[in-house]
């Protein structure tokens, strides 16, 4: 890293920041034409419902990076776990160690919550962030495929 990295937790004042990370992965990820969320929605589900935490990796005191997490429950493990949604490091920072410091943090926030584990998806074509990942000794998760409802199904399927 060429400069020291610090952390802290997202407070409301953030919330423009938060939706500017996003947005950033999802044009990554070739998917900015499904982002629907707004400031106002993220500071509802992430500040006032507290149903997210967003973890900034700041260097030089400009954040470089951003990792939103929230808790989920293994009934094997039989305690809570941490799902990582979003982990972005904006291109330009890209290569300093960053993403990596990012995961570590992460890693040491679930393991002082008590978690049991630390677990996350990745898009099948990104071998870029497949390759990091198994690097910091990830396993895929090749037995188990993710399914999910959303939209008009939702609404469908909850009648």
């Amino acid at each position: 890293m060429d400069s020291e990295l610090t952390f802290r937790y997202a407070e409301r004042k953030d919330t423009a920041l938060i939706l500017k990370f996003i947005k950033g992965l999802a044009e990554y990820e070739k998917m900015l034409d499904e982002i629907i969320a707004d400031e106002e929605t993220l500071e509802e589900w992430i500040f006032d419902r507290q149903k997210a935490e967003v973890l900034f990796a700041a260097a030089d005191g400009r954040e470089v990076g951003f990792a939103l997490f929230f808790h989920n429950f293994s009934t094997f493990l039989g305690r809570a776990g941490i799902y990582l949604e979003d982990l972005f490091v904006f291109p330009e920072y890209r290569g300093k160690g960053y993403g990596k410091a990012l995961l570590k943090k992460l890693a040491s926030i679930t393991i002082e919550r008590k978690c049991g584990r630390l677990e996350w998806w990745c898009l099948d074509w990104n071998r870029p962030s497949i390759d990091f990942y198994l690097s910091l000794g990830a396993e895929p998760m090749s037995d188990w495929t993710g399914y999910r409802v959303a939209g008009d199904t939702l609404l469908e399927l909850a009648k």
